[in-house]
């Protein structure tokens, strides 16, 4: 429609098209100056690849209560369990003791430098039940139905799209299959996410919030959460 024919139309259509019209008219100058919605994706800290070795520092079993957190994932001999960021495969190895040669450790990771660490480390300590898994960031590529329990430890910060990956794990998930996530409060960039966030991503995946301690490390920072798969 040009100016001349928009004039006639006005005139004819008397005083609340005229509003009408410059609402219309102003609409395209609100799209171009104003941005599309924004990206609801958080910020997340870069993932660790450093010296591996900083993880078995003295006195983390005491300072983390891993003993505890295993007792809550109920981890015992027979169980299969994974863990998802594994690292120095710290978590893994007490895990793998835990579960006996009657159960199975994986041990997950996107660093093919941990993987080989974890491979010569299992090794070292004749430890023959446990497997490595070089996964894909929102994919952890577990065997399907198979794991009890699945232990994030200091990981979660680190994961970009937590939602998908989440998703991707409930395949994976015997029924009534624990996931424990260890973290502490932080922004997402500072190696660290706040509680609530993890509560809600979780949600979004299709878990559900079991039990919430904040006894690892009694520094107010750390927390522990343990999820279930919701009900399909």
């Amino acid at each position: 429609m040009n100016w001349k024919s928009l004039g006639r139309a006005l005139r004819w259509l008397g005083p609340i098209s005229v509003l009408l019209a410059g609402l219309w008219l102003l609409a395209p100058v609100r799209a171009q100056s104003g941005s599309a919605a924004p990206s609801t994706q958080r910020k997340t800290s870069t993932p660790y690849t450093g010296d591996l070795s900083i993880f078995d520092a003295p006195g983390r079993d005491e300072r983390l209560q891993i003993n505890r957190v295993m007792d809550m994932l109920g981890i015992e001999p027979g169980k299969n369990v994974a863990d998802i960021g594994a690292g120095s495969g710290w978590f893994t190895v007490r895990a793998a003791r835990r579960v006996t040669g009657s159960g199975t450790v994986y041990a997950v990771d996107i660093n093919p430098e941990a993987i080989h660490y974890i491979d010569q480390r299992a090794k070292k300590e004749h430890l023959q039940n446990i497997k490595t898994i070089l996964s894909e960031p929102d994919d952890p590529q577990l065997p399907a139905a198979s794991i009890d329990a699945v232990l994030l430890l200091k990981t979660y910060h680190e994961v970009a799209h937590p939602v998908v990956l989440l998703r991707n794990l409930r395949s994976s998930l015997k029924p009534g299959a624990k996931i424990g996530i260890i973290d502490r409060s932080g922004n997402g960039a500072n190696h660290g996410v706040s509680k609530d966030v993890v509560v809600r991503e979780a949600a979004q995946a299709g878990y559900e919030l079991r039990d919430s301690q904040d006894f690892v490390k009694a520094d107010g920072m750390d927390y522990f959460l343990v999820f279930t798969g919701k009900p399909d």
